[in-house]
């Protein structure tokens, strides 16, 4: 069985075919246990693919980066080739430009799995909400000097976690609020402003974000998430690139069989 995709967006899906992981299924609690190194062979005989362990995997761009490897935020964690590009700017800025607001690392995190594409100007909002029960937005207390009595900072509840799945794509300009799963497989449109959940294989576009499609039927994405390549040892996905760089979901199932 071939899936088959429709339009202009499946021809994107079909030509930049990005996944990752946070070990296997999205995990509501996450901790940096869900994100398991891929074991790599190295061997001077056999194309094995870029070092998962290297900042550049590509030694002419300096654009480019494995983002788990420059991460050094505690409350952020990153799947195995999983890379961020940024054209115009240096990459290892992720952490101040990239991740907003993370004033609380102790409440919130960022979750993301295995063989992720992150455009540049992609954000994750982590905190920063300002008070709504309230008949001003106004943060007084954050001033100090006595303004600080207006109510305790401290107490204010953050919607949750950022949890990613694996192989999802971020498009240019992308923003991403806290409480958001994104599951495998997504696409998140070029200016999207994520505000909820994203299903498996779906594509979300607009301001909120949207589903405006799904890139395969419900059965083909139940399948996909069984196979779950992105836990594959380095070895067997070498051995698959072109059956996972197609359409033939009946071939992927056999090899993951094997």
């Amino acid at each position: 069985m071939r899936i088959k995709t429709q339009g202009r967006l499946a021809q994107l899906v079909e030509r930049y075919p990005y996944k990752v992981d946070v070990g296997g299924s999205i995990p509501s609690t996450p901790t940096i246990n869900k994100i398991p190194t891929i074991p790599q062979s190295i061997s001077m005989t056999k194309k094995t693919g870029p070092d998962p362990l290297s900042v550049f995997p590509l030694e002419h761009d300096k654009n480019l980066v494995f983002l788990k490897n420059i991460i050094t935020a505690p409350n952020i964690f990153i799947g195995d080739y999983t890379y961020f590009d940024d054209r115009f700017a240096d990459p290892h800025r992720f952490e101040t430009y990239n991740v907003l607001y993370n004033y609380s690392p102790d409440k919130v995190k960022l979750v993301m799995g295995k063989f992720c594409a992150i455009a540049m100007d992609t954000r994750f909002i982590m905190t920063g909400d300002h008070k709504l029960d309230a008949l001003t937005t106004y943060p007084f207390p954050i001033f100090g000097q006595g303004w600080e009595e207006a109510f305790d900072v401290s107490e204010f509840k953050v919607k949750g976690d950022i949890i990613i799945g694996n192989d999802v794509w971020f498009g240019f300009g992308s923003t991403v609020r806290n409480g958001v799963t994104i599951g495998d497989g997504a696409i998140i449109a070029a200016g999207a402003f994520v505000v909820k959940d994203v299903p498996p294989y779906s594509i979300v576009a607009g301001n909120p974000a949207r589903v405006v499609k799904m890139r395969f039927d419900d059965i083909s994405i139940a399948r996909l998430q069984k196979i779950a390549w992105w836990n594959w040892p380095l070895e067997k996905i070498n051995k698959n690139l072109k059956l996972l760089c197609s359409l033939d979901l009946d071939g992927l199932e056999k090899a993951n069989s094997i």
